[in-house]
């Protein structure tokens, strides 16, 4: 994917290039970021897997915890909130989350700042 940056704003692709419940791995402003798709929502966190130290949570497995859309770390299996990029069994372990829209088909990413 080949972004291109408007403002603050990064487009990253066409909303019908993300398959709903996986990730996808998009390059913003040099961060690695991952989408996801689930039924009408979109998410965009670190791919960074802040655990394993890899980037990998565009591989992760979509799912759901009493209704929460998630995303588990394919590498140790940890389980995130992907509206808030919380971990579920370390709450001392996150994500960084990003602002994500859908602007006439195209996805755009904004990058948050690191805590």
């Amino acid at each position: 994917m080949n972004p291109t940056s408007t403002l603050d704003w990064t487009a990253v692709c066409q909303l019908h290039r993300l398959d709903p419940d996986r990730g996808a791995a998009a390059l913003v402003d040099g961060v690695q970021v991952a989408l996801f798709r689930t039924g009408d929502d979109l998410y965009a966190v670190d791919n960074l897997d802040p655990v394993g130290g890899a980037y990998v949570m565009s591989r992760g497995i979509v799912g759901s915890r009493a209704g929460v859309p998630t995303v588990a770390s394919p590498l140790h299996k940890q389980v995130y909130d992907l509206r808030t990029g919380r971990c579920l069994e370390r709450p001392d372990v996150s994500l960084r989350r990003h602002d994500v829209r859908c602007r006439d088909g195209l996805v755009e990413v904004r990058l948050r700042p690191a805590d």
